[in-house]
C-alpha cells in the first residue's frame, strides 16, 4: 500500500496515511482536529519531478540535458 501525505483544512496539520491505490484520491480524518484532510503533493514527489532531479542536487547525474533520458540519446 502506498503512502500519501496529507494536510488538514482546518488546523494545516500535515500527517502520512497508508492507502489502497483504489482509494488514492479519498480524503483522510486530521488525527489532531478530526477535520477533513485533503492529499497533497509530497516532497519526495516534488523533488522527483524536478527538472534537475535529486541526483543531480547531491552530484549525480540526472542524465540528458535535452530529453532526461538515463540511457545513451541522440539529441545534440
Amino acid at each position: 500500500m502506498p503512502l500519501y501525505e496529507y494536510k488538514c483544512s482546518n488546523c494545516n496539520y500535515k500527517f502520512e496515511e497508508l492507502h489502497r491505490l483504489s482509494e488514492s484520491g479519498a480524503n483522510a480524518t486530521c488525527p489532531v482536529c478530526k477535520g477533513t484532510a485533503r492529499r497533497i503533493m509530497s516532497t519526495f514527489a516534488a523533488l522527483s519531478r524536478d527538472s534537475g532531479g535529486l541526483a543531480s542536487s547531491i552530484g549525480g547525474s540526472a542524465g540528458c540535458d535535452s530529453c532526461g533520458s538515463a540511457s545513451s540519446c541522440t539529441s545534440s
